[in-house]
């Protein structure tokens, strides 16, 4: 069953998105299914799949990091678990393995 979440991602200058921490390389399309990845990154817990939240908020998140611009996205999972969180990480975490962007809300 697909369930509607919202992610944090990269805004490029080029206004393409990406991830904000992990595969920071790849470009994420609007509209198309993607498979999660698994890329150990250093200083991270290997935790693969797509991570979301359930509102958009994520308080442990700088919104305007210095360098780039972050935007909040709607998308629609399928193959997820949920996982609670510490309230100043956004209390539930959606952790999927497709995921699919809808729209950017801002």
């Amino acid at each position: 069953m697909n369930r509607q979440v919202y992610k944090l991602f990269r805004r490029r200058k080029d206004g393409s998105l990406g991830p904000l921490f992990i595969n920071t390389h790849q470009r994420i399309g609007i509209g198309e299914w993607l498979q999660a990845e698994s890329h150990p990154t250093k200083g991270y817990a290997v935790r693969p799949g797509w991570h979301a939240c359930l509102k958009a908020e994520a308080p442990h998140l700088k919104k305007e990091p210095k360098g780039h611009e972050r935007v909040w996205v709607k998308c629609e999972v399928e193959d997820y678990t949920i996982f609670n969180r510490p309230k100043n990480q956004g209390g539930i975490w959606v952790l999927a393995q497709r995921l699919r962007v809808i729209e950017i809300i801002g």
